[in-house]
């Protein structure tokens, strides 16, 4: 079943765009795949999807779909959809506009930045938790490098 749930999930996202797991959900089960919005999370974690902008709206892609290198497209996320970073203590506060932040985090979490033990994301703020004895500054500049370095 959850072979078969991914291969529709990828044909949905490839014809048309998918802009929530709740479009996704209902788009499923009018597929015969009766899903919850907690699997369908799964689902497009296992798939390695994220939310890219494209025509000016912000939809799931595959990796494959991504035109830049998976270097590239986080660098892009980070320009188009980080406002500010704060230290906070041990950890980066990064803001983001509303809806934003859970794509960031993946992102982030799927680049494997070296330093980076994991991330936490509400609507509009992403909490970057430093591994230890990384220093949380270190991280804020190669942040901030990745997004100096696109151009606009």
């Amino acid at each position: 079943m959850k072979a078969g749930r991914h291969r529709r999930i990828v044909q949905l996202i490839g014809q048309s765009p998918v802009t929530s797991q709740t479009q996704l959900v209902k788009m499923l089960r009018a597929s015969g795949y009766p899903a919850t919005q907690a699997t369908v999370s799964r689902d497009l974690d296992d798939l390695g999807a994220i939310k890219v902008r494209r025509n000016g709206k912000v939809a799931y892609a595959l990796p494959s779909e991504l035109p830049a290198p998976a270097g590239e497209a986080l660098k892009r996320m980070l320009t188009e959809s980080v406002a500010a970073i704060e230290l906070g203590g041990d950890v980066l506060i990064l803001k983001t506009p509303p809806g934003h932040a859970s794509m960031v985090a993946s992102a982030l979490d799927r680049g494997d930045i070296d330093g980076i033990a994991g991330t936490i994301a509400g609507d509009d703020t992403v909490l970057v938790v430093c591994k230890p004895r990384v220093m949380p500054r270190a991280i804020e500049k190669r942040l901030m490098s990745m997004i100096e370095a696109m151009p606009v």
